[in-house]
Protein backbone atom coordinates (compact mmCIF):
# COMPACT_ATOMS: atom_id res chain seq x y z
CA UNK A 1 0.00 0.00 0.00
CA UNK A 2 1.10 3.59 -1.08
CA UNK A 3 -0.44 6.90 0.18
CA UNK A 4 0.35 10.00 -1.98
CA UNK A 5 -1.01 13.01 -0.57
CA UNK A 6 -1.14 16.42 -2.72
CA UNK A 7 -0.77 19.93 -1.95
CA UNK A 8 -0.13 23.59 -3.60
CA UNK A 9 -3.16 23.78 -5.47
CA UNK A 10 -5.12 27.28 -5.93
CA UNK A 11 -6.62 29.97 -7.53
CA UNK A 12 -4.14 31.49 -9.79
CA UNK A 13 -4.50 34.05 -12.63
CA UNK A 14 -3.80 33.34 -16.23
CA UNK A 15 0.37 33.64 -16.61
CA UNK A 16 1.01 33.20 -12.89
CA UNK A 17 2.87 29.85 -11.47
CA UNK A 18 2.07 26.92 -8.62
CA UNK A 19 4.21 24.58 -7.28
CA UNK A 20 2.33 21.34 -6.64
CA UNK A 21 4.00 18.70 -4.54
CA UNK A 22 3.39 15.00 -3.72
CA UNK A 23 4.11 13.29 -0.14
CA UNK A 24 4.39 9.47 -0.94
CA UNK A 25 4.25 7.24 2.15
CA UNK A 26 7.53 5.22 1.43
CA UNK A 27 10.88 5.68 -0.36
CA UNK A 28 10.93 6.88 -3.72
CA UNK A 29 14.26 6.22 -5.03
CA UNK A 30 13.54 2.84 -6.62
CA UNK A 31 9.90 3.68 -7.76
CA UNK A 32 10.14 3.35 -11.85
CA UNK A 33 7.48 5.72 -12.34
CA UNK A 34 5.45 8.56 -11.05
CA UNK A 35 2.98 10.54 -12.99
CA UNK A 36 0.75 13.54 -12.28
CA UNK A 37 -2.52 13.40 -13.78
CA UNK A 38 -5.28 16.17 -14.28
CA UNK A 39 -8.79 16.06 -14.97
CA UNK A 40 -10.90 18.60 -15.68
CA UNK A 41 -15.05 18.88 -15.65
CA UNK A 42 -16.32 16.86 -18.26
CA UNK A 43 -13.25 15.56 -19.80
CA UNK A 44 -10.91 12.38 -19.05
CA UNK A 45 -8.43 11.99 -16.70
CA UNK A 46 -5.02 12.49 -18.77
CA UNK A 47 -1.05 12.50 -17.72
CA UNK A 48 0.89 15.74 -17.64
CA UNK A 49 3.87 15.06 -16.64
CA UNK A 50 5.66 11.60 -15.85
CA UNK A 51 9.43 11.27 -13.97
CA UNK A 52 11.20 7.58 -14.32
CA UNK A 53 13.76 6.44 -11.47
CA UNK A 54 16.52 7.01 -14.31
CA UNK A 55 16.19 10.56 -14.29
CA UNK A 56 14.08 11.07 -17.73
CA UNK A 57 10.65 12.89 -17.57
CA UNK A 58 8.28 13.38 -20.46
CA UNK A 59 5.26 16.07 -20.81
CA UNK A 60 2.14 16.66 -22.49
CA UNK A 61 2.20 18.66 -25.71
CA UNK A 62 -0.07 20.99 -24.01
CA UNK A 63 2.37 21.68 -21.28
CA UNK A 64 5.77 21.30 -22.59
CA UNK A 65 8.02 24.25 -21.97
CA UNK A 66 5.96 25.13 -18.81
CA UNK A 67 5.90 22.70 -16.50
CA UNK A 68 8.26 21.16 -15.10
CA UNK A 69 8.61 17.34 -12.56
CA UNK A 70 10.74 17.04 -10.47
CA UNK A 71 11.82 14.37 -7.75
CA UNK A 72 13.56 15.25 -3.87
CA UNK A 73 14.75 11.27 -3.01
CA UNK A 74 15.40 12.46 0.27
CA UNK A 75 12.27 13.34 1.20
CA UNK A 76 9.60 11.15 -1.11
CA UNK A 77 8.06 14.25 -2.63
CA UNK A 78 7.73 14.44 -6.19
CA UNK A 79 6.97 18.19 -7.32
CA UNK A 80 5.49 20.03 -10.95
CA UNK A 81 6.47 23.28 -10.61
CA UNK A 82 3.95 24.94 -13.65
CA UNK A 83 4.46 28.27 -15.14
CA UNK A 84 2.78 30.86 -17.38
CA UNK A 85 -1.00 29.31 -16.29
CA UNK A 86 -3.61 29.40 -18.55
CA UNK A 87 -7.58 28.68 -18.06
CA UNK A 88 -7.16 25.59 -20.25
CA UNK A 89 -4.92 24.15 -17.04
CA UNK A 90 -8.40 24.31 -14.49
CA UNK A 91 -8.31 20.70 -13.28
CA UNK A 92 -7.97 18.64 -10.43
CA UNK A 93 -4.20 17.16 -9.98
CA UNK A 94 -3.37 14.01 -9.30
CA UNK A 95 -0.05 12.21 -8.14
CA UNK A 96 0.00 8.15 -9.55
CA UNK A 97 2.19 5.75 -8.36
CA UNK A 98 1.68 1.99 -9.65
CA UNK A 99 -1.73 1.02 -9.39
CA UNK A 100 -2.30 4.28 -6.31
CA UNK A 101 -3.79 7.60 -6.62
CA UNK A 102 -3.82 10.68 -4.46
CA UNK A 103 -7.08 12.56 -3.47
CA UNK A 104 -6.07 15.54 -6.13
CA UNK A 105 -5.74 19.19 -5.51
CA UNK A 106 -7.21 21.69 -7.00
CA UNK A 107 -5.94 24.36 -9.57
CA UNK A 108 -7.63 27.14 -10.85
CA UNK A 109 -6.62 29.68 -13.51
CA UNK A 110 -9.01 32.34 -13.51
CA UNK A 111 -8.94 35.89 -13.75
Amino acid sequence: QVQLVESGGGLVQPGGSLRLSCAVSRSIFNIYFIGWYRQAPGKERELVAASTRGGSADYADSVKGRFTISRDNARNMVYLQMNTLKPEDTAVYYCKSGEFWGQGTQVTVSS
